[in-house]
């Protein structure tokens, strides 16, 4: 009989577990109660993608801007590129240890390496196509990138690098998923693309709100399903992050209705395979970026979007406003208590405290 007990005891945990659908969900021990928020600088300036290389932050903006600011003595480095007339738009950004890699969105996409030493740009990758769109791009390690935009045929334009973004290949379509007519991906924050180890993982939205993973940086692809809002071109997944290869976080929404907080954000804990909703109808409505607390065993997030600042401490089941800026599009961790924020008009740093 205790035999039986046990099994069936082993058997509840087993359905409990699977029917929370997030192994190790808690309540993170550091719980955060309020933010104390520094403006870097303000300026006439949209930044969509930044990037932390130790005291200095990397931003990529509007109008051919990009730069960094400097932690150590405050000050702000910008500098503009210059290609015909073209105003360029960039929303993607990544680093190696000498380098900065700098994409815009449209046509033409233009994908600039830049020396972190003396910030000597030179044109890397260029794709000329009235469909161009990239939204996002990440490097594996030192030699190996990926960046991706929305479909011109009919899958996910993908581009990779194996020579440390020297030159980029873009993969064929024949080695890709295909994608559903009207599915595409948002440019909101640099978080399309999240890459642990070898894992990558790709999210979309539009007619389909879907996560794209390979398990080998880039060489085979699966899809998978999610409950994320979808079936309208301005819906689905804008942002993810993931806290480890299986504990995943998707949010996003309805870019057109800012304040829907139902369908908009989903969990994972099998690596993307799988994913549930979370929240519905609670805290942040559109999120445009959603990142782990570090440290945290993946039970501390925040956000940022249209309701502003949000927090959760317990794996994403509830969220607490920190601050109503809306303005913010982007932010990112520098250690397990500060952030680095930006978006319209200016960049921030954020003491999230006990």
């Amino acid at each position: 009989m205790r035999n039986i007990f046990l099994v069936v005891l082993g058997l509840c945990f087993l359905t409990s577990c699977k029917t929370k659908g997030y192994v190790g969900m808690g309540i993170d021990k550091t719980i955060f109660k309020t933010v104390n928020i520094d403006t870097l600088f303000q300026d006439n300036i949209s930044i969509r993608a930044i990037s932390t290389d130790g005291n200095k932050i990397w931003f990529a903006a509007n109008n051919s801007r990009f730069g960094y600011y400097d932690l150590k003595i405050n000050e702000k480095i910008q500098r503009k590129i210059t290609m015909d007339t073209l105003k360029l738009e960039f929303r993607s950004i990544a680093q190696t240890t000498k380098n900065i890699f700098l994409l815009s969105v449209a046509n033409p996409g233009l994908l600039y390496k830049v020396s972190k030493t003396d910030l000597k740009t030179s044109l890397v990758y260029q794709e000329n196509n009235a469909k161009v769109f990239y939204d996002s791009m990440q490097f594996w390690n030192k030699n190996e990138g990926i960046a991706m935009g929305d479909p011109i045929t009919d899958c996910l334009s993908i581009i990779i690098t194996r020579d440390g973004g020297n030159t980029w290949n873009k993969v064929p379509a024949d080695k890709l998923p295909k994608i559903v007519e009207g599915e595409a991906a948002f440019a909101a924050s640099n978080t399309n693309i999240v890459i642990k180890g070898n894992n990558t993982w790709i999210v979309s939205g539009g007619q389909k709100a879907r996560v794209f993973y390979s398990a080998d940086k880039g060489n085979t692809w699966k899809v998978y399903n999610t409950p994320i809002v979808q079936g309208k071109a301005m819906a689905g997944i804008f942002t993810a992050d993931f806290y480890d290869a299986k504990r995943g976080f998707v949010a996003g929404g309805d870019y057109e209705a800012l304040n829907q907080n139902s369908g908009n954000k989903a969990r994972t804990a099998d690596g993307g395979k799988t994913w549930e909703l979370i929240a519905e109808n609670q805290g942040f409505g559109y999120a445009s970026c959603v990142q782990y607390v570090p440290h945290s065993n993946g039970k501390s997030l925040v956000s940022v979007g249209a309701s502003g600042l949000y927090y959760s401490y317990d794996s994403g089941n509830t969220w607490k406003q920190l601050a109503s800026d809306p303005s913010l599009f982007t932010i990112r961790f520098l250690d397990n208590h500060t952030a680095i924020a930006a978006g319209k008009n200016k960049m921030i740093r954020i003491h999230f405290l006990k």
